[in-house]
Protein backbone atom coordinates (compact mmCIF):
# COMPACT_ATOMS: atom_id res chain seq x y z
CA UNK A 1 0.00 0.00 0.00
CA UNK A 2 1.64 3.37 -1.30
CA UNK A 3 1.58 6.86 0.87
CA UNK A 4 -2.02 8.00 -1.15
CA UNK A 5 -3.65 5.02 -0.16
CA UNK A 6 -3.08 4.88 3.25
CA UNK A 7 -3.61 8.74 3.58
CA UNK A 8 -7.19 7.68 1.95
CA UNK A 9 -7.81 4.92 4.64
CA UNK A 10 -6.92 7.65 7.26
CA UNK A 11 -9.16 10.06 6.11
CA UNK A 12 -11.89 7.25 5.86
CA UNK A 13 -12.05 6.70 9.28
CA UNK A 14 -11.21 10.29 10.77
CA UNK A 15 -14.61 11.06 9.19
CA UNK A 16 -17.46 11.24 11.26
CA UNK A 17 -19.30 9.14 9.46
CA UNK A 18 -17.37 6.29 10.10
CA UNK A 19 -17.64 5.58 14.05
CA UNK A 20 -16.96 2.54 15.07
CA UNK A 21 -19.19 1.23 17.72
CA UNK A 22 -18.52 0.66 21.09
CA UNK A 23 -17.75 -2.88 22.28
CA UNK A 24 -19.51 -3.71 25.25
CA UNK A 25 -19.22 -6.98 27.37
CA UNK A 26 -21.96 -8.89 28.25
CA UNK A 27 -22.84 -9.29 32.16
CA UNK A 28 -23.64 -6.75 34.23
CA UNK A 29 -27.04 -5.28 33.28
CA UNK A 30 -30.25 -6.09 33.96
CA UNK A 31 -30.79 -7.13 30.56
CA UNK A 32 -28.65 -9.88 30.58
CA UNK A 33 -29.94 -11.09 33.90
CA UNK A 34 -33.85 -11.05 32.89
CA UNK A 35 -32.22 -13.33 29.27
CA UNK A 36 -29.98 -15.83 31.62
CA UNK A 37 -33.28 -16.29 33.98
CA UNK A 38 -35.34 -16.92 31.08
CA UNK A 39 -32.87 -19.60 29.43
CA UNK A 40 -32.53 -21.62 32.37
CA UNK A 41 -36.17 -21.72 33.42
CA UNK A 42 -37.09 -22.24 29.72
CA UNK A 43 -34.20 -25.39 29.84
CA UNK A 44 -35.97 -26.42 32.84
CA UNK A 45 -39.00 -26.51 31.13
CA UNK A 46 -37.94 -28.49 28.15
CA UNK A 47 -36.04 -31.43 29.96
CA UNK A 48 -39.28 -31.74 31.96
CA UNK A 49 -41.82 -31.97 29.06
CA UNK A 50 -39.64 -33.95 26.61
CA UNK A 51 -39.38 -36.44 29.81
CA UNK A 52 -42.31 -38.41 29.56
CA UNK A 53 -41.15 -41.33 31.58
CA UNK A 54 -40.74 -38.84 34.17
CA UNK A 55 -44.43 -37.36 33.98
CA UNK A 56 -45.73 -40.16 33.94
CA UNK A 57 -43.95 -42.08 37.09
CA UNK A 58 -44.44 -38.99 39.22
CA UNK A 59 -47.80 -39.52 38.95
CA UNK A 60 -47.78 -42.96 40.51
CA UNK A 61 -47.07 -42.30 44.44
CA UNK A 62 -49.42 -39.30 44.48
CA UNK A 63 -52.46 -41.35 42.92
CA UNK A 64 -51.54 -44.09 44.75
CA UNK A 65 -51.48 -42.12 48.01
CA UNK A 66 -54.87 -40.17 47.50
CA UNK A 67 -56.75 -43.82 46.14
CA UNK A 68 -55.23 -46.51 48.00
CA UNK A 69 -53.98 -45.00 51.00
CA UNK A 70 -57.12 -43.09 51.36
CA UNK A 71 -59.71 -45.54 50.71
CA UNK A 72 -57.85 -48.08 53.32
CA UNK A 73 -58.10 -45.36 55.92
CA UNK A 74 -61.60 -44.54 55.05
CA UNK A 75 -62.65 -47.49 57.92
CA UNK A 76 -60.05 -46.21 60.45
CA UNK A 77 -60.78 -42.94 60.46
CA UNK A 78 -63.74 -41.91 62.32
CA UNK A 79 -65.70 -40.16 59.63
CA UNK A 80 -68.12 -42.36 58.14
CA UNK A 81 -70.79 -41.75 59.91
CA UNK A 82 -71.03 -38.27 58.64
CA UNK A 83 -70.55 -39.56 55.00
CA UNK A 84 -67.44 -37.90 54.51
CA UNK A 85 -65.25 -39.30 51.92
CA UNK A 86 -61.62 -39.46 53.75
CA UNK A 87 -59.72 -38.74 50.26
CA UNK A 88 -61.46 -35.49 50.20
CA UNK A 89 -59.39 -34.74 53.37
CA UNK A 90 -56.25 -36.22 52.06
CA UNK A 91 -56.18 -34.38 48.73
CA UNK A 92 -54.80 -31.22 49.96
CA UNK A 93 -51.93 -32.93 51.24
CA UNK A 94 -51.69 -35.05 48.25
CA UNK A 95 -51.26 -31.72 46.34
CA UNK A 96 -48.47 -31.29 48.87
CA UNK A 97 -46.58 -33.82 48.58
CA UNK A 98 -46.36 -33.91 44.22
CA UNK A 99 -44.95 -30.06 44.95
CA UNK A 100 -42.40 -31.61 47.37
CA UNK A 101 -41.21 -34.22 45.52
CA UNK A 102 -41.30 -32.74 41.78
CA UNK A 103 -39.69 -29.42 43.78
CA UNK A 104 -37.12 -31.75 45.12
CA UNK A 105 -36.44 -34.04 42.55
CA UNK A 106 -35.46 -30.99 39.84
CA UNK A 107 -32.69 -29.83 41.96
CA UNK A 108 -30.64 -33.16 41.14
CA UNK A 109 -30.01 -31.73 37.74
CA UNK A 110 -27.51 -29.34 39.21
CA UNK A 111 -25.72 -32.49 40.41
CA UNK A 112 -25.73 -33.93 37.14
CA UNK A 113 -24.94 -30.83 35.63
CA UNK A 114 -21.78 -30.56 37.94
CA UNK A 115 -20.89 -34.16 37.25
CA UNK A 116 -20.65 -33.34 33.42
CA UNK A 117 -19.19 -30.40 33.22
CA UNK A 118 -22.04 -28.79 32.74
CA UNK A 119 -22.26 -26.32 35.25
CA UNK A 120 -19.36 -24.89 34.53
CA UNK A 121 -20.12 -23.45 31.26
CA UNK A 122 -23.00 -22.12 33.50
CA UNK A 123 -20.71 -20.58 35.84
CA UNK A 124 -18.58 -19.07 33.83
CA UNK A 125 -21.09 -17.14 31.63
CA UNK A 126 -20.79 -13.37 31.75
CA UNK A 127 -23.97 -12.95 34.17
CA UNK A 128 -24.34 -12.66 37.69
CA UNK A 129 -24.76 -16.16 38.98
CA UNK A 130 -27.61 -15.48 41.16
CA UNK A 131 -29.59 -15.33 38.10
CA UNK A 132 -28.90 -18.68 37.34
CA UNK A 133 -30.37 -19.68 40.50
CA UNK A 134 -33.07 -17.80 39.83
CA UNK A 135 -34.01 -19.30 36.89
CA UNK A 136 -33.36 -22.52 38.09
CA UNK A 137 -35.73 -22.08 41.30
CA UNK A 138 -38.78 -20.46 39.12
CA UNK A 139 -38.36 -23.51 36.67
CA UNK A 140 -38.31 -26.17 39.92
CA UNK A 141 -41.13 -24.06 40.74
CA UNK A 142 -43.52 -24.45 37.06
CA UNK A 143 -42.52 -28.23 36.73
CA UNK A 144 -43.57 -28.52 40.32
CA UNK A 145 -46.87 -27.01 39.78
CA UNK A 146 -47.89 -28.20 36.62
CA UNK A 147 -47.26 -31.56 38.12
CA UNK A 148 -49.95 -30.60 40.52
CA UNK A 149 -52.16 -28.86 38.07
CA UNK A 150 -52.06 -32.85 36.31
CA UNK A 151 -53.15 -34.10 40.23
CA UNK A 152 -55.90 -31.44 40.75
CA UNK A 153 -57.84 -32.63 37.35
CA UNK A 154 -58.78 -35.58 39.80
CA UNK A 155 -60.51 -33.47 42.09
CA UNK A 156 -63.69 -34.80 41.08
CA UNK A 157 -63.46 -38.29 41.89
CA UNK A 158 -62.89 -37.31 45.47
CA UNK A 159 -65.34 -34.71 45.81
CA UNK A 160 -63.62 -31.65 45.57
CA UNK A 161 -65.35 -29.22 43.37
CA UNK A 162 -64.01 -27.79 40.22
CA UNK A 163 -64.58 -24.50 41.38
CA UNK A 164 -62.23 -21.06 39.44
CA UNK A 165 -62.01 -19.81 42.86
CA UNK A 166 -60.53 -22.58 44.27
CA UNK A 167 -58.06 -23.99 41.62
CA UNK A 168 -56.75 -20.91 40.88
CA UNK A 169 -56.40 -20.14 44.70
CA UNK A 170 -54.62 -23.89 44.88
CA UNK A 171 -51.98 -23.33 41.89
CA UNK A 172 -50.89 -20.08 43.64
CA UNK A 173 -50.46 -21.64 46.75
CA UNK A 174 -49.05 -24.56 45.35
CA UNK A 175 -46.33 -22.09 43.34
CA UNK A 176 -45.50 -20.66 46.54
CA UNK A 177 -44.49 -23.73 47.96
CA UNK A 178 -42.59 -25.39 44.63
CA UNK A 179 -39.97 -22.09 44.72
CA UNK A 180 -39.50 -22.44 48.97
CA UNK A 181 -38.64 -25.92 47.98
CA UNK A 182 -37.03 -25.77 44.70
CA UNK A 183 -34.80 -23.06 47.04
CA UNK A 184 -34.31 -25.79 49.57
CA UNK A 185 -33.37 -28.12 47.01
CA UNK A 186 -30.64 -26.18 45.27
CA UNK A 187 -29.06 -25.04 48.62
CA UNK A 188 -28.34 -28.64 49.66
CA UNK A 189 -27.38 -29.31 45.75
CA UNK A 190 -25.21 -26.72 45.41
CA UNK A 191 -22.12 -28.34 47.29
CA UNK A 192 -22.88 -31.89 46.43
CA UNK A 193 -20.83 -33.23 43.67
CA UNK A 194 -22.73 -36.73 43.46
CA UNK A 195 -25.45 -37.62 42.90
CA UNK A 196 -26.25 -40.64 44.95
CA UNK A 197 -25.60 -38.79 47.79
CA UNK A 198 -28.20 -35.69 47.18
CA UNK A 199 -30.63 -39.11 46.52
CA UNK A 200 -30.00 -39.81 50.27
CA UNK A 201 -30.09 -36.23 51.37
CA UNK A 202 -33.41 -35.76 49.35
CA UNK A 203 -35.07 -38.73 51.08
CA UNK A 204 -33.83 -38.07 54.77
CA UNK A 205 -35.48 -34.34 54.38
CA UNK A 206 -38.14 -35.02 51.77
CA UNK A 207 -39.46 -37.93 54.32
CA UNK A 208 -39.91 -36.35 57.73
CA UNK A 209 -41.42 -33.25 55.64
CA UNK A 210 -44.26 -34.82 54.71
CA UNK A 211 -45.51 -36.98 57.41
CA UNK A 212 -44.72 -34.35 60.27
CA UNK A 213 -46.76 -31.78 58.26
CA UNK A 214 -50.45 -33.59 58.82
CA UNK A 215 -50.72 -34.09 55.10
CA UNK A 216 -52.55 -37.56 55.80
CA UNK A 217 -53.73 -36.86 59.42
CA UNK A 218 -55.64 -34.09 61.62
CA UNK A 219 -53.83 -31.73 63.55
CA UNK A 220 -56.07 -31.80 66.17
CA UNK A 221 -55.33 -33.87 69.77
CA UNK A 222 -51.94 -35.01 68.68
CA UNK A 223 -49.58 -35.91 71.30
CA UNK A 224 -46.90 -33.28 72.67
CA UNK A 225 -44.01 -34.08 70.99
CA UNK A 226 -45.52 -34.86 67.38
CA UNK A 227 -47.47 -31.08 67.85
CA UNK A 228 -44.11 -29.58 68.33
CA UNK A 229 -42.46 -31.29 65.48
CA UNK A 230 -45.43 -30.37 63.31
CA UNK A 231 -45.54 -26.91 64.03
CA UNK A 232 -41.24 -26.27 63.19
CA UNK A 233 -41.90 -28.03 59.76
CA UNK A 234 -42.51 -25.28 57.50
CA UNK A 235 -44.56 -27.76 54.69
CA UNK A 236 -47.48 -27.53 57.54
CA UNK A 237 -47.81 -23.80 56.68
CA UNK A 238 -48.40 -24.92 53.02
CA UNK A 239 -50.65 -27.73 53.42
CA UNK A 240 -52.97 -25.84 55.65
CA UNK A 241 -53.97 -23.27 53.38
CA UNK A 242 -54.57 -25.70 50.61
CA UNK A 243 -56.79 -27.76 53.50
CA UNK A 244 -58.55 -24.74 54.13
CA UNK A 245 -59.22 -23.35 50.49
CA UNK A 246 -61.09 -27.20 49.92
CA UNK A 247 -62.51 -27.04 52.97
CA UNK A 248 -64.34 -24.15 51.89
CA UNK A 249 -66.04 -25.55 48.52
CA UNK A 250 -67.22 -28.08 49.57
CA UNK A 251 -70.61 -29.27 52.71
CA UNK A 252 -69.41 -30.51 55.51
CA UNK A 253 -70.79 -30.26 59.02
CA UNK A 254 -69.10 -27.48 61.50
CA UNK A 255 -68.17 -30.23 64.41
CA UNK A 256 -66.23 -32.51 61.42
CA UNK A 257 -64.74 -29.48 60.24
CA UNK A 258 -63.55 -28.40 63.64
CA UNK A 259 -62.25 -32.11 63.37
CA UNK A 260 -60.38 -32.14 60.34
CA UNK A 261 -59.14 -28.67 60.05
CA UNK A 262 -58.13 -27.05 63.63
CA UNK A 263 -56.27 -24.34 63.68
CA UNK A 264 -52.65 -23.95 63.72
CA UNK A 265 -51.51 -22.66 67.46
CA UNK A 266 -48.62 -21.32 69.19
CA UNK A 267 -48.72 -21.49 72.39
CA UNK A 268 -52.54 -21.35 72.13
CA UNK A 269 -52.45 -18.32 69.71
CA UNK A 270 -54.22 -19.07 66.65
CA UNK A 271 -51.76 -18.65 63.26
CA UNK A 272 -53.51 -16.44 61.03
CA UNK A 273 -53.74 -17.65 56.95
CA UNK A 274 -52.12 -14.46 56.19
CA UNK A 275 -48.89 -14.98 58.61
CA UNK A 276 -48.93 -19.10 57.32
CA UNK A 277 -48.54 -17.69 54.13
CA UNK A 278 -46.01 -15.31 54.67
CA UNK A 279 -44.34 -17.82 56.62
CA UNK A 280 -43.72 -19.65 53.33
CA UNK A 281 -43.06 -16.46 51.02
CA UNK A 282 -40.53 -15.45 53.98
CA UNK A 283 -38.43 -19.15 53.90
CA UNK A 284 -38.81 -18.98 50.14
CA UNK A 285 -37.13 -15.47 50.39
CA UNK A 286 -34.64 -17.00 52.41
CA UNK A 287 -33.68 -19.75 50.82
CA UNK A 288 -33.20 -18.79 47.90
CA UNK A 289 -30.47 -15.69 49.23
CA UNK A 290 -28.65 -18.74 50.90
CA UNK A 291 -28.44 -20.73 47.54
CA UNK A 292 -27.31 -17.31 45.84
CA UNK A 293 -24.50 -16.94 48.22
CA UNK A 294 -23.85 -20.88 47.90
CA UNK A 295 -23.47 -20.33 44.19
CA UNK A 296 -21.42 -17.11 44.91
CA UNK A 297 -18.63 -18.85 46.47
CA UNK A 298 -15.76 -20.44 44.18
CA UNK A 299 -15.96 -23.61 42.58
Amino acid sequence: MDASEKQQVTDMYSDQRFVIPETRVAGGRFRDDLRAIGVVWRRELIRFLRNRIRIVTALVQPILFLFVLGTGLSPVVKTGSHGFDFKTFLFPGILGMTVLFTAMFSAVSIVWDREFGFMREMLVAPVRRSSLVIGKCAGGATVATIQGAIIIVLAGLVGVPYSPVLIMTLLAEMALTAFGVTALGVTVAARISQVESFQFIMQLLVLPMFFLSGAVFPLGDLPKWLEVLNRIDPLTYAIAPMRKAVFEHINISPSLLKTLTPPITWNGWQVPLGLELGLIAGGAAILLLIAVIQFSRPE
